[in-house]
């Protein structure tokens, strides 16, 4: 892949993070805890692969890109513990909405999964300005 083409690929994966969160806000408002929980985990993910491609890392599967999230930035500090956390937490909301079968995300815990999926993509995107990209 070039230059020219990873930078493209990384702003695309902000895009995508972008219009989740959006979606997630929406699907809120309209009653749909367990897709908005969903939508909010993909901002975090979307994110998360521009980051992890801005230093030539991608993955196909999402335990890799949570696990890499966490051996690349977490662990040596370049993203918040807490990021960390928040990543894993909304990753768990995800599957319980789209794997739960009975059970489902609480409305309380849906509404907290779109400021935390938020708070992760800043803390992204400050690393990513640091290397140069405008988001």
């Amino acid at each position: 892949m070039t230059e020219a083409d990873r930078r493209k690929e990384i702003q695309a994966n902000w895009d995508r993070a972008q219009d989740a969160l959006a979606s997630a806000k929406v699907l809120l408002e309209n009653g749909h805890a367990d897709a908005s929980a969903a939508r909010s985990y993909y901002a975090a993910f979307y994110a998360a692969c521009a980051l992890l491609l801005s230093e030539g890392m991608e993955f196909s599967k999402h335990g890799g890109v949570l696990s890499a999230i966490h051996k690349h930035f977490v662990r040596p500090g370049r993203l918040p513990k807490e990021e960390g956390h928040v990543l894993n937490r909304l990753f768990e909301l995800r599957s319980l909405g789209d794997y739960g079968e009975t059970k489902h995300v609480p409305v309380a815990d849906a509404k907290a999964s779109i400021p935390a999926a938020r708070k992760f993509m800043d803390a992204c995107a400050a690393v990513l300005r640091t290397k140069g990209f405008t988001l």
